[in-house]
Formats: structure tokens, sequence, C-alpha cells
């Protein structure tokens, strides 16, 4: 019987570990939020604005109507996120959006994660291949989208949304948390301040040495 009372306590500690891992559920209808007030302990999300001093704007933005510009980086796409920055009535809700636009004939929103937040997304122009690898062993899951598509990204996991068509593509996303995160794989392992030994991307990839270190070069900006 104590084994038995063991193993229950541990899986209710487990449940409350992976509780704690995700954005909190609310305790009131909604907690704006506000900057760290001064000499207050950050702990996690953001601090509560007086709910009767709540105004419309807080829960309110704009310009998703406006498509991004997908000329001002390598990869050709614009990715315009709404969460709990451009909004501070989100903070609690666990929710965020986002716009995203690829220009024509390999617009791309490179590999990435977002270590606190699922995405699932829907096409509103255009033809996306889209896809998520899973964890070791790892096993593409891919497919391509046309207008009106609904595709989910699991949390954590290592996904991308490429543009195969010669129009432009638009997208909307949403993600289960008021701030989801972005690792870029691509900028993390090859462009991080102060760099990684080029010695151990050079094993990690099987390339050689000089290699890595111009593909260094090419993520200093």
């Amino acid at each position: 019987m104590k084994s038995f009372h063991f193993l229950v306590l541990l899986a209710f500690a487990s449940a409350l570990s992976f509780a704690s891992a995700f954005d909190p559920s609310p305790l009131q209808d909604f907690c704006v939020a506000i900057p760290e007030p001064k000499n207050a302990v950050f702990v996690n999300g953001k601090f509560c604005k007086n709910p009767n001093l709540t105004v419309a704007d807080d829960f309110f933005a704009w310009g998703l109507n406006i498509p991004g510009d997908t000329d001002q980086n390598r990869v050709r796409s614009n990715v315009n996120l709404v969460n709990v920055d451009r909004i501070p009535g989100l903070n609690t809700l666990g929710i965020s959006l986002a716009r995203l636009d690829f220009a024509p004939n390999g617009g791309l929103n490179p590999p990435h994660i977002h270590p606190r937040g699922t995405e699932i997304l829907v096409v509103v122009e255009g033809t996306l291949y889209v896809g998520f690898v899973t964890s070791n062993p790892n096993r593409l899951i891919a497919k391509v989208l046309y207008p009106g598509d609904v595709f989910v990204f699991p949390i954590g996991l290592i996904h991308f949304q490429f543009n195969i068509a010669k129009t432009n593509a638009v997208a909307f996303a949403g993600l289960s948390s008021q701030n989801p995160g972005l690792i870029t794989i691509a900028d993390a392992i090859f462009g991080p301040d102060p760099p990684i030994n080029p010695d151990v991307l050079a094993k990690a990839f099987q390339l050689d040495k000089n290699d890595v270190e111009k593909l260094q070069k090419l993520f200093e900006d």
C-alpha cells in the first residue's frame, strides 16, 4: 500500500511539474500587464493593472491587414507577432497571434521552435510546404497547404513554412502562449554571441572547420 501511495504522490508531483511549465490559468477575468514595479520581484509573466483602470486599448492591436515587408531579410519572409508585449490584456490568457508573409518562389520561415507554445496555422493566400520534425528518432511530418488549409505544429518541435509557388503567400498562426518564444535553429547554432567553438560544430555537423567558420560569418549580423 505504501508503494501505491508513493506512486500516486509521484504522479501528482509530475503533473504539477508539467502544469507549471505552461502559462498559468487565470484566477480572475483578466490581468492586464504593466511594467515591473520598482523593487518588485519578477517571477513569471507580468504584473497586473488595477482592473478598474483597464480600457479597451489594453485588449487591442491593429495592423494585421498590412502585408509584411519580405525584402528586408535573407529568408524573404515576415512575421508580425501579436503577443503580450503588443496586447497587455493577453497576460495570463495563454494565447497569441501572428501574421506570416512569404515572398514568391522560396519565401521561408526557417526551421525554428517555440519553446512555450503549440502553433496552429491557417493559409489564407498562396501555397505553402510546411512540416515539423519529431523528437529522436527524428521523423519529418510535412504537407503542402492551400488557402483554407490548417496545420498544427506541436510545442517545442522544429518546424518550418516554405512558399513553393510563384505568388505571395499569407498565413495566420495562433499560439498557445502569451509569449511563445522563438529559437531559429540556424541562427542559434551559427550566430550566437559569443560564437560556439567551431571545433564543436565541425564535429557535430561532420563539416570542415573552415566551412563552419564561413557559416558563422554569414550569421554574424
